[in-house]
């Protein structure tokens, strides 16, 4: 599972870089369809995310799910050129990483500076949303980003998770629920 969720998060990735790159070179519904294909890969990215968490906290990673829902829903919104009412979806980006990383600092499965970076990040991207904040430390918060989630995506790519911890906090939720 965990290496599941790290391919398809490379997959948005990898989504996410090319339509960057090619936007604005090719029609305008090509650039539309890679950002919401990015946006349905990182939907998928963040349900494969609650199963890998609900050991550690089942209420906490339903909840993370569904801000990143939100955030993949404004999103697409976006992309398509609907009204958002403003809403930027890092609103909804930031809180799910900090989210994350809290999951994984109480997580006995992976390592705990990815939680730390995590963290960071969410709160990065929170920063990001003040004007004068993101013209000064713009392209540093987005390096921490970036840094964050692909070291996240490469760990579980690379190594997964310690399959045998994660199987023992799973177990132990499951007692605690019974």
């Amino acid at each position: 599972m965990a290496r599941l969720t790290g391919a398809v998060y490379l997959a948005y990735f990898a989504t996410t870089i090319v339509t960057m790159i090619v936007q604005s070179r090719v029609p305008r519904a090509i650039g539309i369809t890679g950002n919401l294909l990015a946006f349905v890969l990182y939907a998928i990215t963040s349900l494969l995310f609650y199963d890998l968490f609900k050991p550690v906290d089942k209420r906490l990673s339903l909840v993370a799910t569904l801000v990143s829902l939100a955030g993949c829903v404004v999103g697409s919104l976006d992309a398509v050129h609907l009204p958002t009412y403003h809403v930027n979806a890092l609103v909804f980006f930031g809180p799910y990483c900090l989210l994350l990383g809290i999951l994984m600092l109480g997580s006995t499965f992976l390592p705990r500076i990815l939680g730390v970076l995590m963290v960071l990040a969410g709160l990065g991207w929170l920063l990001f949303l003040v004007p004068q904040v993101a013209k000064r430390m713009g392209t540093g918060i987005e390096v921490l980003g970036v840094a964050a989630e692909g070291s996240l995506m490469l760990w579980l790519l690379a190594m997964g998770v310690n399959v045998q911890k994660w199987r023992k906090q799973a177990s132990a939720a499951a007692k605690a629920g019974e």
